[in-house]
């Protein structure tokens, strides 16, 4: 065992792949997650390349086949529900937008947690608290929780999300680092309507908004996933009330399912709503304070690479907290030396970004489902294949 103590802050993906790790280790862990229990559901996320490799690696996958969702690709209708295009997850070979895996956060978040429970090692896991201050000094960080309780540690992992009240302690407020990306996007489940194909994610357009339907492992529920295009309102943060009316009003005339949808969403329990925010950071560590996932490098949901950048990042940090835990200043140089080529890449917005995928204009739109028609039939599929390719940048995972 090593006498390193490290506190994460956060219970997500990130959070419980780097707690995972530094168990393993023999690395003492305490980590502290603001909501009450696990946070089950949520949006379908993805593992290719190097995430999937990473997760390979960390024993994972055998609980990930478990879990994954049966999803065949992707079907483009219009406002009357007629399909004009679609891509298959084998014609991508699983590159496309549907992978060969997708698992919904909340299934892999278990799939972590269960791994932790058998890491064993030294782990105090606390379930309603979270960071409320910070004072650092060359031997170690002392921490005041919300619950009262203090400590002190080694090293501090902010993994706590995009608006990381842990980052906004340790390196200054949000603004200083996020950029807005022109829209939001939110997600809630609902009963899977008639005449969805089983298996497939279906997607419609309108000008400024999107609808798609996703399926869940339980073929009576699906996934409704919306995004808006829509200038920034602060005042929108924490009004439910608020982003609902939004959503009423951007979706009024959408057609297709969306009068299902809107009004699944007003007594939704797992309703979510938030800004399509990037975040860049000048560096990933602030003495002993260091960044991992969203709190760190967020390129948005529309990057579709959240979560390969949290798990690439939870090994990385780990691997090299393990290496050296004697020199941590070490460690997270070489931690963010290691992951920044694989977040330049991985960061990126799919072609012109929000402005492409919602236009605003009647004659964008129309070009946009013509392209799409061209783009996924037969003779230019192998070129949309090449378009589609993972975004790692020929990122080589290191070998603990």
């Amino acid at each position: 065992m090593s006498t390193t103590h490290v506190l994460v802050a956060g219970g997500g993906i990130a959070g419980n792949a780097v707690a995972l790790q530094l168990l393993r280790a023999g690395i003492q862990v305490t980590l502290v997650e603001r909501a009450d229990a696990p946070r089950p559901g949520g949006q379908a996320v993805d593992l290719r390349g190097p995430s999937k490799e990473a997760a390979d690696r960390m024993g994972l996958l055998a609980g990930i086949r478990r879990h994954q969702l049966h999803e065949l690709g992707l079907i483009y209708v219009d406002g009357n529900g007629r399909e004009y295009a679609r891509m298959s997850m084998e014609s991508m070979d699983g590159t496309g937008p549907v992978a060969e895996i997708e698992i919904t956060r909340g299934d892999l978040n278990q799939v972590l947690l269960d791994e932790v429970a058998k890491a064993g090692g030294e782990l105090d896991y606390r379930y309603g608290d979270w960071i409320e201050a910070i004072e650092q000094n060359d031997a170690g960080a002392d921490v005041t929780f919300a619950s009262g309780r203090t400590g002190r540690y080694d090293l501090v992992v902010a993994a706590d999300g995009v608006h990381s009240a842990t980052r906004r302690l340790a390196f200054g407020p949000e603004e200083q680092f996020t950029t807005y990306l022109e829209g939001y996007c939110s997600f809630f489940t609902l009963p899977t309507p008639a005449g969805v194909e089983p298996g497939w994610m279906a997607m419609h357009t309108v000008l400024g908004a999107a609808v798609a339907i996703r399926p869940d492992r339980d073929p009576a529920t699906s996934k409704a996933i919306l995004t808006l295009r829509t200038p920034e309102n602060p005042a929108l943060r924490g009004d439910i009330g608020a982003q609902k009316q939004l959503i009423r009003d951007m979706l009024a005339e959408a057609g297709w399912h969306a009068p299902a949808v809107l009004a699944t969403m007003e007594h939704a329990t797992d309703f979510y709503f938030d800004s399509l925010t990037r975040v860049d950071m000048p560096s990933l560590a602030a003495g002993r304070v260091v960044l991992l996932g969203d709190a760190g490098y967020c390129g948005s949901p529309m990057t579709g690479m959240g979560t390969a950048m949290a798990i690439v990042g939870a090994y990385l940090l780990a691997g090299e907290i393990a290496a050296t835990p004697a020199d941590l200043a070490g460690a997270l140089a070489r931690y963010e030396e290691k992951v920044t080529p694989f977040l330049a890449t991985a960061k990126q917005l799919p072609g012109g970004g929000i402005k492409m995928m919602l236009p605003s204009s009647r004659i964008v739109a129309a070009m946009g489902r013509f392209s799409m028609r061209i783009l996924t039939s037969p003779v230019v599929m192998p070129l949309t294949r090449k378009m589609f390719m993972p975004k790692d940048g020929g990122f080589e995972l290191p070998v603990y």
